[in-house]
């Protein structure tokens, strides 16, 4: 990945449009990353991973409500750092 400086960025604009085509560019500021600039491909497939992983959580969710309901009452107390361990003693 191309790192530049917002500075760089700023003077060599179209460069960096040219840039971002082909890769990734890394745009920082006080030597901290302030900005990516990416293509419309890599943009467009950012994207359709955002909306892929938000319906995965989504349909885990809507699992997880609908199993919740069928837990048995000692079940539903048990904490996570609980569940953990049983789980780690069963291994």
């Amino acid at each position: 990945m191309v790192k530049m400086t917002s500075v760089e960025a700023q003077n060599r604009f179209g460069q960096l449009i040219d840039t971002a085509q082909r890769e990734p560019v890394a745009i920082t500021r006080h030597g901290r990353t302030a900005a990516f600039v990416v293509s419309p491909q890599d943009m467009e497939e950012i994207l359709r991973e955002r909306e892929r992983r938000s319906k995965a959580v989504a349909a885990y969710d809507a699992w997880r409500a609908k199993a919740d309901k069928h837990l048995m009452p000692a079940a539903a107390e048990l904490t996570d750092e609980e569940v953990n361990r049983l789980v780690h003693e069963l291994r």
